[in-house]
């Protein structure tokens, strides 16, 4: 007989530094990619293979957040303090499911580039592109 599981979009947090993301968008808020090539090989002529481990433990982290939020606020300052003369916006990142466990973390993430801003008759997301240092990942 199969477990019944429940996921609650409620119960996944975003934290970025002590700033805690609120205003997530109405559907698909957050996915996380990773920036290196994972395990890569080559098949030789003779049949033997070669494998190659990618030493890049980066993510790409992509979150999209409601017009209205005030999360769009923390990014777009982080972005212009990055920006600035000698200027460190980099934070820790974490999302995490409260009912599945940790889905990444890292020491040190940052704003690619400010969201795109779209303003119409209804009210649009803000998506953020977030690049991670090292980072990990788990299911």
């Amino acid at each position: 007989m199969g477990q019944v599981k429940t996921y609650n979009a409620k119960e996944v947090t975003i934290a970025c530094g002590s700033h805690l993301v609120t205003g997530l968008a109405d559907d698909s808020f957050v996915s996380m990619e990773s920036g290196g090539d994972g395990i890569t090989y080559k098949y030789g002529c003779d049949g033997e293979i070669a494998r190659a481990v990618s030493p890049n433990n980066t993510l790409l982290i992509k979150v999209t957040l409601l017009q209205t939020s005030d999360s769009n606020s923390f990014f777009q300052k982080q972005h212009n303090i990055d920006m600035s003369p000698g200027g460190d916006g980099t934070f820790p990142i974490m999302v995490k499911d409260m009912r599945g466990g940790l889905l990444a973390q890292a020491d040190q993430a940052w704003v690619t580039k400010p969201a795109t801003r779209v303003r119409g008759k209804e009210s649009n997301n803000n998506e953020w592109e977030i690049q991670t240092g090292e980072a990990t990942m788990e299911e």
